[in-house]
């Protein structure tokens, strides 16, 4: 690809920029298999599970649909519920308490062929923003010393503000790239995840790259990616 044909790359932050999403698979598991654990006849919550359903949604959305994939009825709940209440707000919570209490016991830091994308894309002036479904983004920014390069921050909170859609709708990609002031035909997608790509590929954009960190290069390439690499170190 070539970088001069486009004015701004918007990309998703878990398993794009930092290798968070192994925190968020690990923490999404320890809570549904605690919460399956209590119900006869179902089995444990898996990878699989993760990229099916989860995987790049809003968190309560990503609840929501895996325990429909399991025939699970749960009260939708608030969004304030506590952690400990049988919601689907209530798990979505209780899975963000694991999430900061591993980012805070171990912290995180950039991929390094991310971070070098991201570098020179801000030394040739290329607009930059973050669009991820997590409400953490700019915590998980901060401890990865990567804040300062995204003047554009879509993330969860931004998006229950707003009443933007989540992925794999188009707008949260669709309002950075208007806050940066660059028409989505100039701007680059970069997600890793199925969701993610299916959102840039609704939005019609200028290119979608997936990221493969697990989902598979054909289904990222079937679900709306033109170009599919396994670190962003090729696109620098």
């Amino acid at each position: 690809m070539n970088w001069s044909d486009y004015d701004a790359a918007l990309f998703d932050l878990d398993g794009v920029i930092t290798p968070t999403a192994v925190v968020h698979m690990r923490a999404w598991s320890a809570m549904f298999n605690d919460f399956l654990a209590d119900l006869p006849g179902q089995r444990p919550y898996t990878d699989d599970d993760y990229y099916r359903y989860v995987d790049g949604k809003p968190r309560f959305e990503g609840v929501a649909s895996f325990l429909e994939s399991r025939g699970i009825d749960l009260p939708y709940g608030d969004p304030a519920d506590d952690s400990s209440q049988r919601t689907v707000c209530g798990l979505g919570n209780r899975k963000n308490e694991a999430f900061s209490e591993v980012l805070a016991a171990e912290g995180v830091e950039a991929y390094p062929g991310s971070r070098r994308l991201v570098e020179q894309l801000a030394e040739r002036g290329i607009k930059l923003a973050v669009v991820s479904s997590s409400r953490n983004a700019p915590t998980v920014l901060r401890a990865a010393g990567m804040i300062d390069y995204f003047p554009v921050i879509v993330d969860g909170r931004v998006a229950e503000e707003e009443q933007l859609a989540g992925k794999p709708q188009p707008d949260t990609f669709l309002d950075a790239a208007a806050k940066l002031s660059v028409p989505k035909e100039r701007a680059v997608v970069l997600e890793d995840a199925v969701s993610g790509v299916q959102a840039g590929r609704a939005g019609a954009f200028g290119l979608v790259v997936g990221v493969d960190r697990g989902a598979g290069r054909d289904t990222l390439l079937e679900n709306g990616a033109d170009i599919v690499v396994t670190d962003l170190e090729e696109l620098a």
